[in-house]
Parts: C-alpha cells; sequence; structure tokens
C-alpha cells in the first residue's frame, strides 16, 4: 500500500517561508502526477500546485510567483516552496499523487500564518 507523509508545516508570520516535503513510500513515484492541496476551515479543499512525471507545473492563481513545487524522484520526495506566506494562506495542506484510477492522499500538515 502506497503511503504519503507530509512534513514541513507550523507557525510562521506573514510574509515568511516554510517548504513542505512528502515523502512516498513506492518504487514507481517517477510515474505519478503529484500535487499539494490545502482545505481552509469551512473551505472545499482546493488544488495549489500540481508536477507532471515530466516536470510540467501548474498553480492556483493565488500562489503564483510565491510557490515553488518540485519533486526528487531519487529520493521518493515532493516539494513545496513556500515565500511570501500570507494569512489566508492558513490551511491543512495534504500531498497527493494520482495516475488513472490511483488516487493517494496524506495526512495532511497545517500550516499557520499569523503575526
Amino acid at each position: 500500500q502506497v503511503q504519503l507523509v507530509e512534513s514541513g508545516g507550523g507557525l510562521v508570520q506573514p510574509g515568511g517561508s516554510l517548504r513542505l516535503s512528502c515523502v512516498v513510500s513506492t518504487n514507481i513515484f517517477s510515474i505519478y502526477i503529484m500535487g499539494w492541496y490545502r482545505q481552509a476551515p469551512g473551505k472545499q479543499r482546493e488544488l495549489v500546485a500540481q508536477i507532471t512525471s515530466s516536470y510540467d507545473t501548474n498553480y492556483t492563481d493565488s500562489v503564483k510567483g510565491r510557490f515553488t513545487i518540485s519533486r526528487n524522484n531519487a529520493k521518493n520526495t515532493l516539494y513545496l516552496q513556500m515565500n511570501s506566506l500570507k494569512p489566508e494562506d492558513t490551511a491543512v495542506y495534504y500531498c497527493n499523487a494520482k495516475r488513472r484510477q490511483f488516487d493517494s492522499w496524506g495526512q495532511g500538515t497545517q500550516v499557520t500564518v499569523s503575526s
């Protein structure tokens, strides 16, 4: 069974930075489309950023220019570098791996942006 384990969340002041990591227990990490999603209290889960097996990326408009998604296939790890954080970025961030019918989620990591 594939497991996704996120880390790197925490409390940061507005304007600060965090880097999230997601380690995936699989030997075929490179073929997955990987994504970061987030869910704020009272809101639906939304896609933040996605990276394909060929390293194509896309971002939701609100994080463009501030967040960078990347992957290290040798380490089975997905990253999200978050800069210039805003209070509205506060949410639980989830790692996702998908390919065809396969769709798996991590347990989430809390990111809180507050002074």
